[in-house]
């Protein structure tokens, strides 16, 4: 299961009609009183709607009694009428729930610039709420129906210390961290005060989401949620939730990647030696940036050089002299200079599909790691037609 996995949670999804052929395109999440909520939003200066009003609900009070998240229309850019759009999805959620419209978060995905058929949502709501369960199947309704240019559901789950933790995501393209394109709901069923979720899932997204990097746009969309309503009683240590919720994000953040458009391959980018975390975070970003470096990722060539010339290109301060490769543990360069190496046994490791490089920029602590994809051909043609 997913994000109906921790107990006080019901989901589900249905077609309100937003989206053609009656594909899902309206899913709800609702939780037990009592259950308090934290968010990490896009940083997009050009934030739609849903985030606005979430944003504005969040700051009225932790309590959270439901997520509301329909595809097919971004409800962005769309000025004082989608501030009008996503208030009345909200409030008709807060009829149908028994609870005060500042209790409900709203999501939405799709295209741009397109006004949100706001009476479509609502009339969903009305519908889909009676039929929320917290089942599997009602789990997996609810992930399909955020779905975009995605092709598969994403959900993960995990049960640790008498606590369970969940999710689902949505997201393939528009990835860049600080957010990713992507609509998140995590749940939990242990007992944790506001601020501490809060400070578990910015851990959890810095390690997770915001090492998700596949071509340099974040989106207006973005939005992470976690839930907590405390029903299994057990209240985790700090290090506990964080770890489980990490794990969870982690897992989705994974299938965004294996899904992201047009890509063949998933990469793994170890950044060691940094002088703390965040350089290597930022030194492992700005190298998967370059599409010189996920094109030879796609090729399956380990060009070092091409690492090597992208790190050389930013502000990180590195000392090339020090600077190392290894592709599935094999290395390539040491010290600056290429090592020798199996070159047959290397092209056959990462050939075979998603791989892991390993970057030493220096003799520092810091290390992190980043996701990406290589760069194809196929998601020059996707991105060229979508819209």
């Amino acid at each position: 299961m997913s994000v109906t996995a921790a107990t006080g949670f019901a989901a589900g999804g249905l077609a309100c009609g937003i989206k053609p052929d009656r594909q899902l395109d309206l899913a709800v999440v609702t939780a037990v009183a009592g259950t308090v909520g934290a968010a990490v939003f896009t940083t997009n200066q050009a934030a739609a709607a849903p985030v606005t009003v979430s944003k504005d609900n969040l700051a009225a009070g932790p309590s959270v009694r439901a997520v509301v998240l329909n595809s097919g229309c971004a409800n962005a850019g769309t000025g004082d009428d989608g501030i009008a759009a996503a208030d009345t999805t909200v409030a008709a959620v807060a009829a149908n729930v028994g609870c005060a419209p500042e209790d409900v978060l709203v999501c939405s995905t799709g295209g741009i610039g397109k006004s949100l058929e706001v009476d479509k949502v609502v009339g969903g709501v009305a519908t889909l709420i009676p039929q929320l369960a917290a089942s599997s199947a009602a789990g997996r309704a609810a992930a399909e129906a955020i779905m975009t240019t995605d092709t598969v559901p994403k959900e993960a789950a995990l049960q640790k210390g008498g606590f369970t933790v969940g999710g689902m995501a949505k997201g393939a393209g528009m990835v860049r961290p600080d957010m990713a394109t992507m609509l998140v709901v995590v749940t939990t069923d242990a007992v944790v005060q506001a601020a501490e979720l809060d400070t578990a899932l910015r851990a959890a997204v810095a390690d997770s989401f915001h090492a998700l990097n596949i071509d340099g746009c974040p989106s207006t969309n973005d939005t992470v949620i976690l839930l907590a309503s405390g029903s299994s009683g057990v209240t985790p240590t700090r290090e506990e939730l964080t770890s489980a919720v990490t794990q969870v994000c982690w897992d989705l953040a994974n299938q965004l990647a294996a899904d992201a458009e047009g890509a063949s391959r998933v990469v793994t980018v170890e950044v060691v030696g940094a002088v703390d975390r965040a350089t290597a975070r930022r030194a492992g970003r700005l190298v998967t940036d370059s599409a010189l470096v996920r094109s030879a990722f796609f090729g399956g060539d380990p060009n070092w050089g091409r690492l090597l010339g992208a790190l050389g290109a930013t502000d990180v301060a590195f000392d090339p002299n020090e600077f190392g490769v290894a592709y599935n543990g094999i290395a390539v360069a040491e010290d600056g200079r290429e090592v020798a190496h199996d070159a047959a046994a290397l092209h056959r490791a990462i050939a075979a599909g998603d791989f892991t490089v390993t970057m030493t920029i220096g003799r520092g602590s810091g290390a992190a790691r980043v996701l990406t994809t290589d760069l194809t051909p196929e998601y020059v043609n996707f991105n060229a037609e979508y819209s």
